[in-house]
């Protein structure tokens, strides 16, 4: 063994563990992430992100049928046929890759939303820049030293790593499974994120066995290292006994397929009574210049192939998940730099684009399609692209506000600015007892009355004192106005919300304050 990997153990051994083959990378201390944990400890929470690392196509992941005229005209070489794409329970106008039979059940089973034309402005086409913005949670002008998650919870941990892990937390803030150390996990002052990229030395440290060292000068270094490498890996044992309490239940994991062989890992762990509440794992490959489908059929190739090992993983996981009875505790999220462009190229490719769908997973959600199917003109460009229809960071919003449940004024802490809170998740997503006084919300928030309404209307409202923000949505998810926004008192409140050009339809309107949030549904005739 070489002095330089000597030392790159030694480095990264730091709170890790090897289960089935691979690393995972303990990101403990990671302050940010401990206030997570802390939010999370008495509801146990887990959100689990998964990185499409490239830059997926969405328009050939969640296909728009309603723009299939001029989406054919654009990238007939590569459309799915549109007798092939999979349909959906509640929308003719929308389909899905047919390699992903089963995100298409899970989203008919009232499991998986879709946030369409997530992005941001003045977007960036590096895969490194835009990487970065992602797990900053930054603009396209900003470079931040903090990821969205390390920011978070650096504001309430202020001097980890002493005096943990502790009896409150005795496990890892957050874990990463594979190598190298995402930025979405650096807090303010330190990073946390260790990893060990040998398999073979990772899988050493779980078994608690390695190989004799030689009575070398080489081998009285490795066995220093080891002892190094042991002293700081404060998780371990906790990972272990974690690792030793469960067992993966699912039939439907496949093999070779290594975004499956992360997610059973992450199952294992929750199941095993781990209190880590945030989990990253990651998938290479969906930078498709070129074959991203087949000449003679559509339906395969690169890109269907990659869709096919997420639809497999995600839909073993979470029947992992319920048979090991962690389902109601999990979300997954996934994200990646950013889509592709609405043209084709000549290699049956496409190149960098901007904004994407991102696909939000778990019993939890609310099973629907937030946004309008993107807008495809008749003539389409080489540099045309999707048009962004919501910023990536309000959905980091919600997830932060809606499972996470914190406060609106935390939230914009954390990501910096405020955003809007997108209906993400189910109005009583709390199947998991957490912060917020979701059981009350008839108490936090009345129904509006009349109802329906033709002219106006008023909405009723509890106080304990402090901010108290009421919005208004249409079905599609899309914020339409602030009803208000402004400090109220203890006590009983109410608004009057005139019609004023509001269409027909239903609607609905959400109110956060620092106890919660709550939403209700409204219906505008003429």
């Amino acid at each position: 063994m070489k002095r330089r990997k000597f030392f790159k153990l030694s480095a990264a051994a730091s709170a890790a563990v090897m289960m089935n083959g691979l690393p995972v990378r303990s990101l403990a201390g990671n302050q940010a992430l401990r206030t997570l944990a802390r939010q999370t400890e008495h509801s146990g929470r887990v959100l689990v992100l998964i990185q499409l690392i490239g830059g997926n196509d969405g328009l050939n992941t969640i296909i728009p049928l309603d723009q299939y005229s001029n989406l054919s005209a654009a990238r007939s070489n590569i459309l799915i046929p549109e007798t092939q794409v999979l349909s959906i329970n509640d929308r003719k106008d929308v389909g899905f890759h047919p390699a992903i039979d089963g995100l298409r059940n899970m989203y008919n089973d009232g499991m998986m939303n879709i946030v369409q034309g997530a992005g941001y402005t003045n977007p960036s086409f590096s895969h490194f820049r835009s990487t970065d913005i992602w797990n900053e949670g930054a603009s396209a002008t900003e470079y931040l030293d903090t990821g969205w998650l390390g920011r978070y919870l650096t504001q309430r941990y202020s001097g980890f790593p002493t005096g943990y892990p502790n009896n409150d937390m005795p496990d890892p803030l957050a874990i990463q499974i594979g190598s190298g150390v995402s930025p979405v996990f650096q807090g303010t002052n330190v990073s946390m994120g260790m990893a060990i990229s040998d398999i073979s030395s990772f899988y050493n440290l779980v078994s608690a066995t390695v190989d004799a060292a030689p009575a070398t000068p080489a081998g009285h270094e490795l066995t220093f290292l080891r002892f190094i490498a042991q002293q700081t890996q404060s998780y371990n044992s906790s990972l272990q006994t974690a690792a030793s309490k469960a067992n993966n239940l699912s039939s439907l994991y496949t093999t070779g397929n290594t975004l499956s062989d992360q997610l059973k890992i992450v199952a294992r762990l929750i199941a095993g009574g781990l209190m880590t509440p945030v989990y990253l794992v990651s998938m290479t490959g969906f930078d498709n210049h070129s074959n991203q489908t087949d000449s003679s059929d559509h339906t395969i190739g690169a890109h269907a192939t990659l869709l096919q090992k997420l639809s497999d993983a995600v839909t073993a996981f979470f029947d992992d998940c319920k048979r090991l009875k962690i389902d109601d505790r999990v979300v997954a999220m996934t994200y990646s730099e950013f889509g592709r462009r609405i043209k084709s190229n000549g290699s049956l490719g496409t190149d960098h684009g901007t904004a994407a769908p991102v696909m939000v997973f778990g019993n939890a959600v609310n099973p629907t399609i937030i946004g309008s199917n993107p807008s495809i003109e008749q003539n389409v460009s080489v540099d045309d692209n999707i048009a962004m229809q919501y910023d990536y960071r309000s959905v980091y919003s919600s997830v932060l506000a809606d499972w996470f449940q914190l406060d609106k004024n935390s939230v914009s802490d954390v990501l910096l600015n405020s955003y809007d809170v997108l209906p993400i998740f189910r109005e009583n997503s709390a199947t998991v007892p957490a912060t917020g006084s979701v059981a009350n919300s008839q108490e936090a928030l009345g129904q509006n009355y009349p109802n329906p309404f033709s002219r106006s209307t008023t909405i009723n409202f509890t106080s304990k004192g402090g901010t108290t923000v009421i919005q208004l949505f249409d079905v599609s998810g899309r914020a339409i106005k602030t009803l208000t926004q402004q400090q109220y008192g203890s006590g009983q409140f109410s608004i009057t919300v005139d019609r004023d050009n509001l269409p027909a339809g239903n609607y609905f309107y959400r109110l956060i304050n620092s106890e919660g949030q709550w939403s209700k549904q409204m219906a505008v005739v003429d």
